[in-house]
């Protein structure tokens, strides 16, 4: 695997061997056997967007396979002055083995890696966030023990959460379901493939995509770089929560996902989220174990 721009770029086996990697990977990591599988290796991480998770996971990752991590900010490097970013792709190509990005447009990772030497792995864009749904696929095998035949169930706002969630349900055997308002529904061209690739459905009505849901998922109402429409966004988006009456449709033994932070009593009320707190902290760990995954399938 020489990049991870997207999910819709891995096959179904591709993304079975990054989460056996993963699982591996959390063994060892939890019993404390050593595996410097990147010792000498060097990653540079842009960020262009904040982050907590992305950033701890992907430092500590690389020193957990004895490489090296460089965290690198827009507000540090040529690129936020205007350099190009193909320019900056050559240059970090002979210093790096490998770029992590968090950033805002798709086509800023897509150029970086068609133009440099190394591998670049898209720690989110405004599109896709592939790292966190692997993370998620990983948490649902290990609380069901496969994702094959589940339905999964997103509600809230059609984002890049949702749209790398459609896209790694469907190749990993998921039926999927998704909630959101009118006018905020997924990427077009996500949809279209979901439907014509496996079972999917997009609907207003949130009753409707929860019913006998294995798996319930929501995020923010307001993503980064939204937060000038979170007021109205509340609004807009009242009734997508996930509480217990979403709870009472689902599956008797449904999990709940949430790709943090979390906004108690908006995507999800605080007894919802308090109940299913240890499947949405593993969930978080798991972003440690899913990337180192893609860090050894990278660069290694």
């Amino acid at each position: 695997m020489k990049h991870l721009l997207k999910l819709m770029d891995l096959t179904e086996k591709e993304i079975c061997e990054i989460l056996n990697t993963a699982d591996q990977l959390k063994y060892e990591k939890r019993n404390k056997i050593p595996h410097h599988i990147l010792e000498g290796k060097t990653l540079g991480m842009i960020f262009e967007k904040s982050s907590t998770r992305t950033r701890v996971s992907f430092e500590v990752g690389m020193y957990d396979l004895g490489g090296a991590a460089l965290f690198l900010s827009s507000r540090d490097l040529q690129i936020g002055r205007g350099e190009p970013v193909e320019d900056t792709a050559r240059v970090l190509s002979r210093y790096l083995d490998g770029i992590m990005i968090r950033t805002f447009d798709q086509e800023e990772v897509e150029a970086l890696a068609a133009v440099g030497s190394i591998p670049v792995i898209n720690g989110l864009t405004d599109y896709c966030h592939p790292c966190q749904v692997l993370a998620d696929l990983m948490t649902i095998r290990e609380h069901k023990g496969t994702t094959k035949g589940l339905k999964l169930c997103y509600i809230g706002d059609g984002n890049n959460m949702t749209n790398s969630l459609i896209v790694g349900g469907i190749k990993m055997g998921m039926s999927v379901s998704v909630a959101c308002p009118k006018g905020y529904e997924p990427d077009e061209k996500i949809m279209k493939w979901a439907e014509s690739t496996g079972s999917f459905v997009c609907t207003d009505d949130v009753l409707e995509a929860a019913k006998d849901a294995d798996v319930l998922y929501t995020d923010v109402w307001a993503s980064m770089g939204q937060e000038g429409e979170a007021e109205e966004r509340k609004k807009i988006f009242s009734g997508y929560q996930i509480n217990s009456e979403v709870m009472a449709v689902a599956d008797k033994e449904a999990m709940v996902l949430h790709c943090l932070p979390a906004h108690r009593e908006e995507e999800i009320t605080a007894e919802v989220f308090e109940a299913h707190a240890e499947e949405i902290f593993d969930q978080a760990e798991n972003r440690l174990h899913a990337q180192k995954a893609v860090l050894v399938k990278c660069l290694a």
